[in-house]
């Protein structure tokens, strides 16, 4: 018999696994990872926003989330600065501030290594409903406007063409990856956010022929390593987040190997 908070952990991981695998697949397209790095580190200060006005953790990060989301957008299309140097900016006064907000509030302790790893094991239900709505939410734009995302990602000229917007089409795919780091974060960190992300679509790669392939692939090697992370930290008691990224990397090292190995 499984028990019950090894059980909401799988739930809520393989949830998380199957929405990271078409949005993980546009990052690596994109080459956007550090969008979703510096989205993680911002999140630290939607917790501490979470915390001031007594809302869910998921909820603070979402909103912080999503405002870095619209200011990159933004800033992008403005011109001003280049996306790195805005992003850089964001995520690590963001980071600040949250770290001083955190310790100034009275009465209230955050564990800052359960921010940075993440924790599986103590997820809830209501998290678990809270986590599947928003997956729910990114899986459905993802199938709704997968053309206008892909062509963006392949060629914006043919997304013009086709009567597309560019700043729609950013915005769509920025506010999906914030949702999806607000959703990850609990499970596993500020940190591994954007492993979570980049490794299952590139384990994927190798041995994939075309992009919805890839996207399947993802989730399967997503899902993987949710079992044999929870598995190996069930087994050796090592943190839980933490053991199913390095699952993830094993698959990656895997896929690339036996792609190396075929040539």
């Amino acid at each position: 018999m499984i028990d019950d908070f090894l059980l909401r952990a799988l739930i809520a991981g393989l949830v998380i696994a199957i929405a990271a695998a078409p949005l993980g697949s546009l990052v690596v397209w994109r080459r956007m990872a550090f969008f979703g790095e510096a989205t993680g580190h911002a999140g630290l200060l939607g917790i501490a926003l979470g915390l001031v006005l007594g809302l869910p953790m998921i909820v603070g990060v979402a909103i912080l989330a999503g405002a870095m989301a619209l200011v990159v957008t933004y800033a992008t299309y403005r011109g001003t600065y280049a996306v790195d140097t805005i992003l850089g900016v964001f995520a690590h006064s963001a980071l600040a501030i949250g770290l001083v907000v955190a310790s100034l509030l009275p009465g209230v302790r955050v564990n800052l290594m359960q921010a940075l790893l993440g924790d599986i094991l103590s997820v809830n239900w209501t998290d678990i409903a809270m986590i599947s709505v928003g997956s729910a939410a990114i899986l459905l734009v993802m199938v709704l406007r997968w053309r206008s995302l892909l062509n963006g990602t392949l060629s914006p000229e043919l997304l013009v063409a086709e009567g597309g917007s560019k700043v729609l089409d950013h915005l769509v795919f920025t506010l999906s990856l914030a949702l999806f780091v607000a959703l990850a974060m609990k499970l596993v960190g500020v940190l591994l956010i954007t492993a979570m992300l980049i490794l299952p679509p590139a384990a994927a790669r190798p041995l994939s022929r075309r992009p919805e392939q890839m996207v399947v692939i993802a989730g399967a090697v997503g899902i993987a390593s949710i079992l044999a992370g929870l598995w190996f930290s069930w087994v050796t008691d090592a943190p839980a987040g933490p053991s199913i990224v390095m699952m993830a990397s094993a698959a990656f090292v895997i896929t690339n190997l036996a792609q190396m190995l075929r040539r």
